[in-house]
């Protein structure tokens, strides 16, 4: 499904990836952990061409592509088959919830109208947004605002969705709603690559845990493997100071 090998990335002198390979299989729900600053996302922004990475090749649906060379054309390849949700919503204000998600569509895939309204209500279904429609960004709290994030990407029906902290700009009272969906979308089978500070997604639905740090992957395994048994003291060091102390891990 996805496979990133040797991505370097710097800005002027400040190195931020320093060769970062990852693979993930068709229904994995992939969670990336770490402090700020680890390359989190910017590797995700790499992926999906939003910061042009200085060497490295990926490989999405049989596309083979060189990170830092790729062509126009190439990208566009890319971008057909992985949509981002951003930590920041990124909608557009002047139009509908309804026409948030067909834009996309419409602009970028080229479908009717009509085909893009269908596809676009049953995305909004998905998310619980049915009675929002003809609502505007700015009628809308937060977590319904990434949750709209959320329907656009899965109206393109792409083959993995990137999520770079989805919940991080939210009320602490609207995460669950948004990780509520997330998980629902994952147990349907979507492929998932998330970034993210929120413990309990990454222990309860993700089947993978990468922990990165100062631009390399530190150490990777199954949630059970990171969160109970975890190799590297680097990995001991950052759980003890983001897990409650009265965490336990429920196999």
């Amino acid at each position: 499904m996805l496979e990133i090998k040797d991505i370097h990335k710097s800005f002027g002198h400040h190195e931020i990836l320093k060769g970062v390979d990852i693979s993930i299989a068709k229904g994995d729900v992939v969670v990336i952990l770490g402090p700020s600053g680890s390359g989190k996302t910017t590797l995700l922004r790499c992926i999906n061409f939003l910061e042009c990475a200085d060497k490295g090749h990926a490989s999405i649906s049989g596309i083979e592509v060189d990170l830092h060379h790729a062509k126009k054309g190439e990208i566009h390849n890319i971008r057909q088959k992985v949509a981002f949700v951003f930590q920041s919503y990124n909608l557009f204000n002047n139009k509908t919830v309804l026409e948030n998600v067909t834009e996309g569509l419409i602009v970028g895939r080229k479908m009717p109208k009509s085909d893009a309204v269908e596809i676009a209500k049953r995305a909004l279904s998905k998310v619980g947004l049915s009675d929002k429609y003809d609502a505007y960004p700015s009628a809308l709290s937060g977590g319904q605002q990434q949750r709209v994030g959320i329907a656009r990407a899965v109206a393109l029906s792409p083959d993995i969705i990137l999520f770079d902290e989805p919940t991080s700009a939210l009320d602490p009272e609207l995460v669950g709603e948004v990780l509520t969906v997330m998980k629902n979308i994952a147990n349907e089978g979507t492929t998932m690559l998330v970034v993210t500070h929120e413990m309990s997604f990454a222990r309860d639905v993700a089947n993978r845990v990468i922990f990165m740090d100062g631009g390399v992957v530190v150490e990777e395994g199954t949630p059970h493997d990171i969160f109970v048994t975890p190799k590297e003291e680097r990995t001991k060091q950052f759980l003890k100071r983001v897990l409650p102390e009265d965490y336990t891990y429920n196999i």
